[in-house]
């Protein structure tokens, strides 16, 4: 027999150790979401033109681990993305942003969704609660629904953007550049703002191709009347280019890292305690 002819082993080391991997990362995310070691993070969102005005917040989904750090949804997302308990994050998410928009009258805040929760049932329950139990949360509430996610049902995406946006719900397509947006898809999404995904952003100062890719983006934005925001600004002289290049808005560790303790939150526990 040559050596050809021999049929190779079923077992492959990285695919087992991916999936061993996952397998962990499931098991954490199951026992966060039990015990309700599941939280927001909050970064700001600043204007480019005047960093000191802060346009929205977006909250970030953690975890808990067994050790009691907090974990970062990059960590974890892709592995729980299609599951159940990417639905279950994705409606712990929601009813906490609701919650925090209904305690904080002048806040606007951001989500992060999957497509694959608009038909989630407990997903949209949540949202109709939310909205229904305060009139001003719709107006102050962004969904957040990255490229790659919206193209799996862009049809369902548009009508349910269109149901949304009738209530002052705001929508941003997140991480765009980063995935495949059909153009004949793009223009029926009718988003109310683009946010460009950090790997073109990050380090855009010492890297001319990037700035004409975003040069490019924001000339998309403003054909479709979209608010622009660019993600992962992490020093002044990127925000600088980011700012001559029409960019409306920056997100990034240069301004503020996400916390689980914003300031709203630490200024009531001071009064609190007074």
């Amino acid at each position: 027999m040559h050596k050809a002819d021999i049929p190779a082993t079923s077992f492959d080391p990285l695919s087992h150790a991916v999936a061993s991997r996952d397998a962990d990362t499931i098991e954490m995310v199951r026992r966060a979401i039990e015990h309700r070691q599941v939280m927001l993070a909050y970064q700001p969102v600043v204007q480019s033109r005047d960093q000191a005005v802060i346009a929205f917040y977006e909250g970030l989904i953690r975890v808990l681990d067994e050790t009691g750090r907090v974990i970062p949804a990059k960590d974890f997302i892709g592995s729980v993305e299609e599951t159940e308990y990417g639905r279950l994050l994705d409606c712990i998410a929601l009813e906490k942003g609701l919650n925090e928009l209904r305690r904080e009258p002048w806040l606007r805040l951001s989500i992060n969704m999957s497509a694959r929760s608009i038909g989630y049932k407990k997903w949209n329950r949540t949202l109709k609660r939310g909205i229904e139990a305060d009139p001003t949360v719709a107006e102050r509430l962004i969904l957040e629904i990255t490229e790659s996610s919206a193209m799996l049902v862009p049809e369902l995406v548009v009508q349910f953007m269109d149901d949304l946006q009738a209530r002052g719900v705001s929508f941003a397509i997140d991480d765009f550049g980063a995935g495949y947006t059909a153009l004949r898809h793009f223009k029926s999404f009718a988003f109310d703002i683009l946010k460009i995904d950090g790997l073109f952003a990050k380090g855009v100062a010492r890297d001319p191709d990037n700035q004409v890719m975003i040069s490019a983006m924001v000339d998309i934005a403003r054909h479709f009347d979209l608010f622009t925001v660019a993600e992962r600004v992490e020093n002044p002289e990127d925000a600088v280019i980011l700012t001559e290049l029409g960019i409306d808005c920056l997100q990034g560790y240069y301004f503020a890292a996400p916390t689980v303790r914003p300031h709203w939150r630490e200024s009531a526990a001071r009064q609190n305690s007074a």
